[in-house]
């Protein structure tokens, strides 16, 4: 397979009469793209907002962040099972609009949603106070379920990038980043002294509003399975979890997986990049057994020597981590963690729920109990009293001024487990 991403560095957004790219700006047509996303009958209004870096302004509660993007070559198209038809992608040319990005928000869903703030000092905590946002703020219609709604909300996000993206068609890339990828065999015999390293991509999918599609099939439907990285960064993989903000991976965190970025990176000249497991998070213990017994037989079954293990969420989901952790080392093959902590406040407590003397190699992108004081912003998108609902919120943590006081959990991507944010864990 051989994918080739078209970047197209935009470097401004604003509302204008038609939507297009022109000299780098992203012009959208509000009133064209607000009356494409109320014809889902669940929508009783959108609002189209702008929010770009250091702006006064604080995105609450958001629940997708998305990439626009669209596909210019090749077969399948963006989002599919979504937006297009189940056909495989990974292969062809897509356009993407560098440094732009949906963010959904509205009436909050899940108690598990997130803040981004566009300056001050919450905004050195998420990589969406860098990117120029078209915030999509989604009011149901009355009396709609808890699950209709969130589907109602991506389905919209990604509609909204969808039309996005397709502003980018005919428009010639700043530069084209090429992903090139053989077969397993072919990878394992071109670079025989490298070590083979395998990618065991953790998905959230617990239910309950905790969930990750796959070419638009829920994936605690899945046994774990391999997919080709070039798929991955083609959009075959959808966020719809409201799991805790700072550690749920949004859809552009899918969209642009850094630890499979650096895997391609280093191949052919530190590593073999031997290729991708996707495995789920289960609630059962049975269920964890067999998915990770599954997803290490086939990292095992791929000739991997060595393998990086990604989470998402925190909690229930160690025990997955450590699960692969365990298998994966009796199998012969080292394995690194990439996992958050929940240490406390004073990160005195035990930092997961699970672990396994094999666990000897972890990288910790920080601890997500730690407190922040998040300043008045002059405006407000989205709805400021869920401050105290949302995970990392608390009574007390909205002042009278509109200050904020809560933990970094409560900051979409503050502590990202694929290594997408600026925390890092030094020692131990």
């Amino acid at each position: 397979m051989c994918l080739e991403l078209g970047i197209l560095k935009i470097d401004d957004i604003a509302f204008g009469d038609k939507t297009e790219v022109h000299s780098r700006c992203l012009y959208i047509n509000k009133i064209e793209l607000t009356e494409l996303l109320k014809e889902d009958p669940n929508i009783e209004n959108v609002e189209l907002d702008l929010a770009k870096p250091g702006d006064d302004v604080r995105i609450i509660p958001v629940k997708d962040v998305i990439e626009p993007r669209v596909k210019v070559k090749g077969p399948g198209g963006v989002f599919p099972g979504f937006i297009s038809k189940v056909e495989k992608v990974g292969n062809g040319r897509t356009h993407v609009l560098a440094g732009t990005a949906v963010v959904t928000t509205g009436k909050i869903v899940g108690f598990q949603e997130g803040i981004i703030d566009m300056s001050g000092p919450g905004a050195e905590y998420t990589p969406f106070s860098k990117t120029l946002n078209l915030v999509v703020t989604i009011t149901p219609e009355k009396g709609l379920a808890q699950h209709k709604h969130e589907q109602t909300v991506r389905m919209a996000g990604l509609e909204a990038a969808a039309y996005l993206g397709k502003a980018g068609s005919n428009i010639e890339p700043d530069h084209i980043e090429t992903y090139d990828t053989g077969s397993i065999l072919e990878n394992a015999a071109k670079y025989p002294a490298l070590p083979k390293v395998a990618y065991l991509y953790m998905l959230q999918t617990q239910g309950l509003l905790h969930d990750t599609y796959v070419y638009g099939v829920d994936a605690k439907r899945i046994i774990p399975t391999l997919i080709n990285p070039a798929e991955v960064f083609d959009g075959a993989i959808v966020s719809g979890n409201c799991v805790s903000a700072c550690d749920k991976n949004t859809t552009f965190h899918h969209q642009n997986n850094p630890v499979i970025r650096e895997l391609f990176k280093y191949h052919g000249q530190e590593l073999s990049f031997i290729g991708v497991v996707i495995s789920n998070e289960n609630v059962t213990l049975a269920d964890k057994e067999r998915s990770s017994s599954y997803a290490a037989g086939l990292v095992k079954m791929i000739g991997a020597d060595g393998a990086i293990v990604s989470e998402e969420g925190f909690g229930n989901p160690d025990t997955d981590l450590v699960m692969n952790c365990r298998k994966l080392e009796t199998l012969g093959i080292k394995t690194v963690l990439i996992t958050d902590e929940y240490a406390g406040r004073d990160g005195a407590s035990q930092s997961l729920a699970d672990a396994v003397p094999e666990a000897d190699a972890v990288i910790s992108v920080g601890n997500a109990n730690e407190t922040i004081e998040l300043p008045p912003r002059k405006r407000i998108i989205g709805d400021i009293s869920t401050a105290e609902l949302i995970a990392g919120g608390f009574a007390g943590a909205l002042k009278e001024d509109g200050s904020l006081q809560v933990e970094i959990q409560a900051i979409i991507g503050s502590t990202n487990e694929l290594g997408f944010s600026k925390l890092r864990g030094e020692g131990f």
